[in-house]
């Protein structure tokens, strides 16, 4: 009974800490992505490989999605015509160099402000050379799903377009037979009549379905996760957790394997971090921080809908390589 108390008590302050967090970043991306020129967007940016993988890394800057959005917003940067390193970029580092997951995890961490600051630069740094790696291939079209192909070369930011859906995280997703209608009465009457121009009010009602919408599915993520956190804190032998987590690999592996199997909002995952600072070394609590918003197991379906399976692969791959040789640094030197 003791344990069960402690458990709930665990569970109901990873859920207060976070949820005020949660609505933020939901309230404030869903508000962008309706209110946001795409043509221009990309007119800007820039065509250097290494200097378009750090401004598509830092877009999240401007637009803050977590990595429940971020998939269909860099299918639609690839469809418009950015370049690779830009798409990429982004697709990995927007959950993370945001404002919102800035703050709460700043929150979170305030008591160890060094790791906020490895956070983001780890992030930037991983984020950065992934894309630029990715650059290197002359035509991405190999790598990219044929719909996703056929509509990179036929579509261009200088044409006129239905409404704006680059940052969309949810609401639309951008089809080669057209757009997928979601669930919201809103999205439904804009899909069926494209050619309309929006009003305030109707791109108002659309950031808020969809803020409805990315809440609902969100915010069950975290009570999940929630749960897991506090279940593993009381559930399993604290001998063992030690043992897991004081080891300077087998604590890396652990948080990233968990990250990955978990696959909490960015926005929030600082508070679930935070359950286990005290008996897991500084390095996996970053290795959790860092690889588990580029490595979302929930999205592989939409990341399969815009790259093919060794494209996703080899992201994975080089995600997890370079967050391990990361975190297992900070293990290292600097503890």
């Amino acid at each position: 009974m003791v344990q069960l108390n402690t458990g709930f008590t665990l569970f109901l302050s990873l859920l207060v800490e976070a949820i005020p967090f949660l609505l933020i970043g939901v309230a404030f991306s869903s508000l962008l992505m309706f209110f946001v020129d795409e043509r221009r967007l990309i007119g800007i940016l820039p065509k250097n490989a290494l200097l378009g993988a750090l401004a598509g890394s830092l877009i999240g800057l401007m637009f803050p999605v977590c990595e429940c959005g971020n998939v269909p917003v860099a299918r639609r940067l690839l469809v418009q015509g950015a370049p690779t390193a830009v798409s990429i970029g982004f697709l990995l580092a927007a959950p993370t160099i945001n404002p919102i997951v800035f703050w709460a995890t700043w929150v979170a961490f305030r008591g160890q402000p060094e790791i906020v600051l490895m956070r983001v630069g780890f992030t930037l740094l991983i984020a950065t050379t992934i894309a630029w790696v990715f650059s290197c291939q002359p035509d991405i079209g190999p790598f990219l799903q044929e719909s996703v192909a056929r509509s990179r070369f036929r579509d261009s930011p200088a044409k006129p377009s239905a409404p704006s859906t680059l940052l969309q995280g949810g609401t639309f997703l951008q089809m080669a037979g057209g757009t997928l209608q979601l669930d919201t009465p809103s999205a439904q009457r804009l899909v069926a009549n494209p050619a309309i121009e929006q009003t305030w009010g109707s791109k108002l009602q659309l950031a808020i379905d969809n803020m409805v919408r990315e809440l609902r599915e969100l915010g069950a993520v975290l009570v999940l996760g929630s749960a897991v956190a506090a279940t593993v804190q009381v559930a399993v032998p604290r001998e063992l957790i030690l043992g897991l987590g004081q080891g300077m690999i087998s604590s890396i592996l652990a948080m990233m394997l968990l990250a990955a199997v978990v696959s909490i909002c960015s926005t929030v995952d600082s508070f679930f971090a935070l359950s286990f600072a005290s008996t897991f070394t500084t390095g996996s609590l970053l290795a959790f921080l860092i690889f588990g918003p580029m490595i979302d197991l929930k999205n592989i379906g939409l990341l399969l809908t815009v790259f093919k399976g060794r494209a996703v692969f080899y992201l994975f791959a080089l995600a997890a390589m370079m967050s391990f040789a990361a975190s297992l640094f900070v293990n290292l030197y600097i503890g």
